[in-house]
C-alpha cells in the first residue's frame, strides 16, 4: 500500500477529535476555540498520507468525543479499525497516541496562556 501513498482525500480516514473545553481548566470555554485552531496544526502532519484530522470543540455532549469518516460517511469504530490495520496500525494503540498527545498539547497550550 505503501507505494499508493498519499491517498486522494476521499478515500482518507477523517478523524474527529471534539475536545471538552473542560480539559483546558475552569476557563477552558474562554480559549478552546484557540486551543483546537493550535492543535488542528500539530495534528495536520501526523500521518496525513492516509489521516484527515479534525479537532473541534465538544460544544453538542450528545456527539461522540472521536467520530470516523471515510468521505462524508460516519464508520463505525470496527470499520476504522480495519481501515487502520491495512497501515499496520491497532485502532487502540493509535487511540492512545491522539489521547497522549492531545495531553502534551494542552499542558503546552496552558503553558502559553
Amino acid at each position: 500500500m505503501k507505494e499508493h501513498l498519499p491517498l486522494p482525500d476521499e478515500k482518507k480516514l477523517v478523524v474527529v477529535c471534539r475536545v471538552e473545553a473542560g480539559c483546558l481548566g475552569s476557563k477552558g470555554a474562554d480559549y478552546i476555540d484557540a486551543f483546537c485552531e493550535f492543535a488542528q496544526k500539530e495534528y495536520t502532519a501526523i500521518e496525513s498520507d492516509y489521516i484527515i484530522w479534525q479537532i473541534i470543540p465538544r460544544r453538542d455532549k450528545s456527539m461522540p468525543e472521536m467520530q470516523y469518516r471515510i468521505n462524508n460517511k460516519n464508520i463505525s469504530r470496527d470499520q476504522a479499525s480495519k481501515y487502520l490495520e491495512v497501515f499496520e496500525k491497532r485502532l487502540g494503540h493509535f487511540e492512545d497516541q491522539m489521547h497522549e498527545k492531545l495531553g502534551f498539547l494542552i499542558e503546552q497550550h496552558l503553558g502559553r496562556t
